[in-house]
């Protein structure tokens, strides 16, 4: 009998001038660990370098999800004893993360399913950027005790008004038509059609240019369906606009609404520790002039992580035991400026020289 041979964990293959990434762990969402960041980079290094390929298409296998985030549990059960382990995982990625969104070549990214943490980092900074009808996006880092990465701290406050801070802060999931208002996804094409628009990709040529490519996308392309969320916008501005959680919180409860007390009693449910950085982190990104500082300041923040219970707290009620009950370490009044200070970049932690 032949014997067969299980496939990578990232297929890298080539379909005609498209150099393919096709995420290949979907009993775990397709959930990236060290090695499947590796082999996205150098794939990346091969198809940059060949005048084959017009552009990089990343997709996830399954139908579940493109990417439902990074190996949080290899984290966790490393962080302790093997925090350098950790360290070296998220300064992998967040390279990476880099690279996709300086990527010379067009990088398209099909957001199909769940696409959460680092499945956003492998997409939302490409530049051809699909969603579908079942696109259930969001950076859910708060609830586990950890905060908003994988650049996300440049893309989230670049979004209209304070929607970004809002995403940043409750973890809420998004469908197709806020996460293109949010600025994070570029175009709608119908499940339906996802086949064909693989099949018009292919047969693009190696000249093909990123104007070809996004021809190819706009003939498929359509509206997405309506966000019932997007209907709060005006709210979310007012109470989101804040510079601290409790002024946040303050808000929300002065709104004679379903939507915002819903909201405030989220927020509250969320570590907060994870609140108040990843606020402090959205608010340093606003006034970032590039992607990399923010990356940077990112991986500083993750350092301190892999020393902060509340993290530790947060995988093990959503990733081991699954009791969706924290206990986190501090109430928001016990965040002080110099227990947030324990997140700020270490000495020689820079992932990116300074020009």
């Amino acid at each position: 009998m032949e014997m067969q041979t299980a496939l990578p964990e990232v297929i890298v293959e080539r379909d005609g001038a498209i150099g393919r990434l096709r995420l290949n762990r979907p009993r775990a969402l397709n959930s990236l660990n060290r090695a499947m960041i590796r082999t996205i980079d150098k794939a990346l290094t091969e198809f940059e370098r060949d005048p084959a390929i017009a552009a990089v298409l990343v997709t996830g296998e399954g139908e579940r999800g493109l990417c439902a985030g990074g190996d949080i549990r290899m984290i966790y059960e490393s962080g302790r004893e093997r925090p350098e382990e950790g360290a070296q995982f998220w300064r992998e990625e967040f390279i990476v993360n880099s690279r996709i969104s300086a990527f010379p070549k067009p990088y398209i990214a099909i957001m199909d399913g769940i696409v959460m943490g680092g499945g956003v980092g492998i997409s939302a900074h490409g530049s051809h950027r699909i969603v579908t009808e079942r696109t259930r996006l969001a950076m859910p880092e708060t609830g586990i005790g950890y905060f908003t990465d994988v650049g996300a701290t440049w893309l989230l406050p670049r979004a209209p008004g304070e929607f970004g801070t809002y995403l940043g802060l409750t973890g809420r999931d998004i469908g197709a038509a806020a996460a293109m208002h949010a600025r994070l996804a570029d175009s709608f094409v119908p499940l339906q059609k996802i086949d064909e628009l693989l099949v018009s990709l292919g047969r693009l040529p190696p000249s093909a240019t990123a104007e070809d490519v996004a021809a190819a996308i706009d003939a498929v392309s359509g509206e997405p369906p309506a966000s019932v969320l997007l209907g709060h916008l005006s709210l979310i501005d007012r109470c989101f606009a804040f510079d601290t959680v409790e002024e946040i919180l303050e808000a929300l409860k002065g709104e004679n609404s379903n939507f915002a007390q819903e909201t405030r009693q989220l927020l509250k449910s969320r570590s907060a520790i994870s609140l108040k950085l990843t606020l402090k982190l959205l608010r340093a990104g606003r006034m970032s002039a590039t992607l990399n500082e923010c990356l940077d300041r990112e991986y500083g923040a993750t350092l301190g992580m892999l020393a902060n219970p509340d993290f530790y707290e947060g995988v093990r009620a959503a990733v081991i035991d699954k009791d969706r009950s924290p206990k986190w370490s501090v109430e928001l009044d016990e965040v002080t400026p110099q227990l947030l200070d324990r997140f700020e970049r270490h000495d020689g932690a820079l992932l990116f020289a300074r020009q």
